[in-house]
Protein backbone atom coordinates (compact mmCIF):
# COMPACT_ATOMS: atom_id res chain seq x y z
CA UNK A 1 0.00 0.00 0.00
CA UNK A 2 1.10 3.48 -0.63
CA UNK A 3 2.14 6.05 1.68
CA UNK A 4 0.01 8.74 2.50
CA UNK A 5 1.92 12.01 2.75
CA UNK A 6 0.86 15.73 4.43
CA UNK A 7 2.74 18.62 3.95
CA UNK A 8 3.71 21.54 6.50
CA UNK A 9 5.12 24.85 5.35
CA UNK A 10 6.82 26.86 8.58
CA UNK A 11 5.63 30.43 8.35
CA UNK A 12 5.46 31.27 12.15
CA UNK A 13 8.58 33.24 12.31
CA UNK A 14 8.77 37.50 12.24
CA UNK A 15 11.66 38.06 9.90
CA UNK A 16 12.86 40.81 11.95
CA UNK A 17 16.54 40.83 9.71
CA UNK A 18 13.67 41.87 6.96
CA UNK A 19 12.00 44.87 9.02
CA UNK A 20 10.53 47.10 7.85
CA UNK A 21 9.37 45.11 5.04
CA UNK A 22 8.03 41.88 7.68
CA UNK A 23 7.01 44.50 10.38
CA UNK A 24 3.51 44.19 8.67
CA UNK A 25 3.26 41.35 6.38
CA UNK A 26 4.87 37.35 6.91
CA UNK A 27 8.36 36.71 4.66
CA UNK A 28 5.94 34.27 3.26
CA UNK A 29 3.71 36.35 2.00
CA UNK A 30 6.29 38.66 0.12
CA UNK A 31 6.04 38.85 -3.59
CA UNK A 32 8.53 37.24 -5.64
CA UNK A 33 7.87 37.21 -9.40
CA UNK A 34 4.85 38.17 -9.43
CA UNK A 35 3.19 36.26 -6.38
CA UNK A 36 4.00 35.76 -2.65
CA UNK A 37 6.81 33.10 -1.92
CA UNK A 38 4.60 30.84 -0.36
CA UNK A 39 2.68 30.47 -3.61
CA UNK A 40 6.12 28.82 -5.31
CA UNK A 41 6.14 26.04 -2.55
CA UNK A 42 2.08 25.46 -2.66
CA UNK A 43 2.07 25.35 -6.37
CA UNK A 44 5.00 22.65 -5.97
CA UNK A 45 3.46 20.62 -3.70
CA UNK A 46 -0.02 20.77 -5.17
CA UNK A 47 1.47 18.69 -7.85
CA UNK A 48 2.97 15.62 -5.61
CA UNK A 49 0.57 12.99 -6.57
CA UNK A 50 -1.16 11.78 -3.20
CA UNK A 51 -0.56 14.79 -1.22
CA UNK A 52 -3.69 14.85 1.31
CA UNK A 53 -4.00 18.51 2.96
CA UNK A 54 -0.88 21.67 2.95
CA UNK A 55 -0.42 22.54 6.92
CA UNK A 56 0.67 26.03 7.02
CA UNK A 57 1.75 27.39 10.81
CA UNK A 58 1.97 30.95 11.61
CA UNK A 59 1.36 33.24 14.07
CA UNK A 60 -1.21 35.28 15.94
CA UNK A 61 0.16 38.90 14.01
CA UNK A 62 -0.27 37.05 10.70
CA UNK A 63 -3.02 34.13 10.62
CA UNK A 64 -5.78 36.28 9.25
CA UNK A 65 -3.37 37.20 6.41
CA UNK A 66 -2.62 33.60 5.88
CA UNK A 67 -6.16 32.78 5.85
CA UNK A 68 -7.09 35.55 3.38
CA UNK A 69 -4.38 34.33 0.92
CA UNK A 70 -5.70 30.82 1.03
CA UNK A 71 -9.29 31.38 0.41
CA UNK A 72 -8.04 33.71 -2.49
CA UNK A 73 -5.86 30.66 -3.93
CA UNK A 74 -8.28 27.72 -3.05
CA UNK A 75 -10.56 30.01 -5.40
CA UNK A 76 -8.42 29.10 -8.17
CA UNK A 77 -7.22 25.71 -7.28
CA UNK A 78 -10.15 24.08 -5.45
CA UNK A 79 -8.90 20.41 -4.96
CA UNK A 80 -5.81 21.81 -2.55
CA UNK A 81 -6.77 21.04 1.10
CA UNK A 82 -5.07 23.78 3.28
CA UNK A 83 -5.05 24.54 6.57
CA UNK A 84 -3.90 27.11 8.61
CA UNK A 85 -2.89 26.65 11.31
CA UNK A 86 -2.32 29.64 14.65
CA UNK A 87 0.34 28.76 17.19
CA UNK A 88 -0.63 31.56 19.55
CA UNK A 89 2.22 33.49 19.53
CA UNK A 90 2.46 37.55 19.34
CA UNK A 91 6.14 38.42 18.74
CA UNK A 92 9.89 37.01 18.38
CA UNK A 93 10.08 36.65 22.11
CA UNK A 94 7.23 34.29 22.38
CA UNK A 95 7.69 32.34 19.10
CA UNK A 96 7.32 28.21 20.22
CA UNK A 97 9.69 27.98 16.95
CA UNK A 98 10.10 25.61 14.50
CA UNK A 99 10.44 21.94 16.22
CA UNK A 100 8.04 23.66 18.33
CA UNK A 101 5.74 24.19 15.78
CA UNK A 102 5.92 21.22 14.18
CA UNK A 103 5.15 19.19 17.27
CA UNK A 104 2.24 21.81 17.53
CA UNK A 105 0.62 20.50 14.58
CA UNK A 106 1.19 16.51 15.86
CA UNK A 107 -0.12 17.00 19.20
CA UNK A 108 -3.44 19.18 17.88
CA UNK A 109 -3.81 17.26 14.91
CA UNK A 110 -3.50 13.82 15.41
CA UNK A 111 -4.43 13.29 12.10
CA UNK A 112 -0.98 14.46 10.90
CA UNK A 113 0.45 11.65 12.77
CA UNK A 114 -1.10 8.92 10.55
CA UNK A 115 0.55 9.93 7.30
CA UNK A 116 4.39 10.85 6.54
CA UNK A 117 5.40 14.48 6.90
CA UNK A 118 6.53 16.86 4.40
CA UNK A 119 7.89 19.99 6.54
CA UNK A 120 9.63 22.83 4.56
CA UNK A 121 10.23 26.78 5.61
CA UNK A 122 8.27 28.75 4.15
CA UNK A 123 11.03 30.87 3.06
CA UNK A 124 12.31 28.24 0.68
CA UNK A 125 12.34 28.92 -3.21
CA UNK A 126 13.47 26.72 -5.34
CA UNK A 127 12.57 25.54 -9.00
CA UNK A 128 13.10 21.82 -9.24
CA UNK A 129 9.67 19.61 -8.97
CA UNK A 130 9.33 17.79 -5.75
CA UNK A 131 8.43 14.59 -7.33
CA UNK A 132 11.69 13.02 -7.24
CA UNK A 133 12.40 14.41 -3.91
CA UNK A 134 9.41 12.88 -2.66
CA UNK A 135 9.84 9.49 -4.46
CA UNK A 136 13.17 8.73 -2.59
CA UNK A 137 11.75 10.36 0.84
CA UNK A 138 9.51 7.38 0.32
CA UNK A 139 12.11 4.87 0.56
CA UNK A 140 13.65 6.34 3.53
CA UNK A 141 11.89 6.83 7.36
CA UNK A 142 14.02 10.00 7.40
CA UNK A 143 15.29 12.44 4.39
CA UNK A 144 16.55 15.42 4.18
CA UNK A 145 17.42 17.92 0.93
CA UNK A 146 20.88 19.01 0.56
CA UNK A 147 21.96 21.72 -2.16
CA UNK A 148 25.65 21.91 -3.55
CA UNK A 149 26.59 25.84 -2.34
CA UNK A 150 30.08 24.96 -4.06
CA UNK A 151 31.84 27.69 -0.89
CA UNK A 152 32.97 26.41 1.77
CA UNK A 153 33.76 29.60 3.73
CA UNK A 154 29.72 30.36 3.20
CA UNK A 155 29.02 27.32 4.81
CA UNK A 156 28.92 28.74 8.30
CA UNK A 157 25.10 30.27 8.13
CA UNK A 158 23.71 26.83 6.83
CA UNK A 159 23.23 23.56 8.36
CA UNK A 160 26.29 21.46 7.14
CA UNK A 161 25.66 18.33 5.68
CA UNK A 162 28.02 15.38 4.79
CA UNK A 163 26.93 11.73 3.31
CA UNK A 164 28.50 8.45 2.75
CA UNK A 165 28.73 6.93 -0.39
CA UNK A 166 24.80 5.18 -0.16
CA UNK A 167 23.65 9.08 0.68
CA UNK A 168 22.80 8.63 4.80
CA UNK A 169 24.07 11.43 6.58
CA UNK A 170 27.00 10.97 8.39
CA UNK A 171 27.40 14.16 9.82
CA UNK A 172 25.21 17.43 10.78
CA UNK A 173 25.96 20.68 12.04
CA UNK A 174 23.70 23.98 12.29
CA UNK A 175 26.05 26.43 11.55
CA UNK A 176 29.31 25.04 11.85
CA UNK A 177 32.63 27.20 12.57
CA UNK A 178 34.51 24.97 10.52
CA UNK A 179 32.06 23.35 7.85
CA UNK A 180 33.24 19.53 6.71
CA UNK A 181 30.98 19.66 3.67
CA UNK A 182 29.47 22.19 1.06
CA UNK A 183 26.11 20.79 1.26
CA UNK A 184 23.56 22.89 2.22
CA UNK A 185 20.78 21.45 4.06
CA UNK A 186 17.26 23.26 2.92
CA UNK A 187 15.24 23.13 5.28
CA UNK A 188 12.89 20.55 3.18
CA UNK A 189 12.56 17.18 4.89
CA UNK A 190 10.03 14.24 4.73
CA UNK A 191 9.64 12.08 7.91
CA UNK A 192 7.72 8.80 7.83
CA UNK A 193 5.12 8.17 10.26
CA UNK A 194 7.12 6.20 12.68
CA UNK A 195 9.91 9.10 13.05
CA UNK A 196 6.91 11.51 14.04
CA UNK A 197 6.42 10.89 17.51
CA UNK A 198 10.50 11.76 17.73
CA UNK A 199 9.73 14.96 17.68
CA UNK A 200 8.30 15.02 21.38
CA UNK A 201 11.13 13.12 22.63
CA UNK A 202 13.30 15.78 21.27
CA UNK A 203 11.77 18.31 23.06
CA UNK A 204 11.41 16.67 26.80
CA UNK A 205 14.70 16.38 26.39
CA UNK A 206 14.99 20.17 26.83
CA UNK A 207 16.56 20.56 23.43
CA UNK A 208 16.08 23.85 21.35
CA UNK A 209 12.79 24.09 20.05
CA UNK A 210 14.06 26.48 17.15
CA UNK A 211 15.54 25.75 13.70
CA UNK A 212 14.00 22.73 12.20
CA UNK A 213 17.58 21.51 11.46
CA UNK A 214 18.49 20.69 14.85
CA UNK A 215 16.38 18.00 14.96
CA UNK A 216 17.84 16.38 12.10
CA UNK A 217 21.20 16.92 14.23
CA UNK A 218 19.98 15.05 17.35
CA UNK A 219 17.83 12.57 14.75
CA UNK A 220 20.87 11.42 12.77
CA UNK A 221 22.84 9.51 15.49
CA UNK A 222 19.48 7.80 16.32
CA UNK A 223 18.41 6.90 13.09
CA UNK A 224 19.35 6.40 9.29
CA UNK A 225 18.49 9.96 7.43
CA UNK A 226 19.21 10.06 3.72
CA UNK A 227 20.61 12.76 1.70
CA UNK A 228 19.05 13.37 -1.74
CA UNK A 229 20.30 16.15 -3.67
CA UNK A 230 18.57 19.36 -5.15
CA UNK A 231 19.64 20.70 -8.61
CA UNK A 232 19.25 24.13 -9.80
CA UNK A 233 18.31 27.11 -8.20
CA UNK A 234 17.86 27.76 -4.56
CA UNK A 235 17.58 30.61 -2.13
CA UNK A 236 16.86 30.89 1.82
CA UNK A 237 15.12 34.29 1.45
CA UNK A 238 16.75 35.71 4.34
CA UNK A 239 18.09 39.14 3.67
CA UNK A 240 16.76 42.09 1.43
CA UNK A 241 19.58 41.43 -0.73
CA UNK A 242 18.45 37.59 -1.46
CA UNK A 243 14.76 39.06 -1.67
CA UNK A 244 15.80 41.18 -4.56
CA UNK A 245 18.07 38.14 -6.39
CA UNK A 246 15.45 35.90 -5.95
CA UNK A 247 12.51 38.67 -7.67
CA UNK A 248 14.57 39.21 -10.32
CA UNK A 249 15.43 35.15 -10.35
CA UNK A 250 12.19 34.10 -10.77
CA UNK A 251 10.45 36.71 -12.58
CA UNK A 252 12.06 35.17 -15.68
CA UNK A 253 10.13 31.67 -14.65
Amino acid sequence: MARSMNALILAAGYATRLYPLTLNKAKPLLEVGGKPIIEWLVDNLANVAGLETIYVVTNDKFAGDFQTWAALYQTRRPNVRIKIINDGSRSDQDKLGAIGDINLILTQHPSAMQSDLLIVAGDNLFRESLAPFVAQAKKSSATVAVHDVGDLEAMTKYGVVTSNDEGVVTHFEEKPQRPQSTLAAMALYCYSRDILPMFATYLAGGNNPDQPGRFLQWLYTRKPVTAFRMRGHWLDIGSKETLERADRMFAKT
